[in-house]
């Protein structure tokens, strides 16, 4: 599962050949969450609150980044890395 982001102990991921909807992973101290790459909604794990809000702020820049990223990563190809918040 390829890594393209990590920030404040955040780390994003994607999966090959991963299922619809588009989405990402998003880890953070010992939980995890599924989150869609259109609504930014979480729809599977949970996250602690900051930590969800700062990878919403996240996603919520780079959501164009994302779609491609997911793309790759279904084709088989390793997705783009994303830069982190600042």
């Amino acid at each position: 599962m390829p890594e393209i982001s990590r920030f404040y102990g955040l780390v994003i991921r994607l999966y090959y050949s991963d299922h619809l909807p588009p989405h990402f992973h998003a880890t953070y101290a010992g939980s995890d969450a599924k989150i869609d790459i259109n609504t930014l909604s979480v729809f599977d794990g949970k996250l602690p609150p900051r930590a969800l809000g700062l990878v919403i702020e996240w996603a919520s820049l780079h959501q164009d980044e994302l779609r491609a990223a997911f793309r790759q990563a279904a084709a088989n190809q390793l997705p783009s890395k994303i830069k982190p918040l600042p």
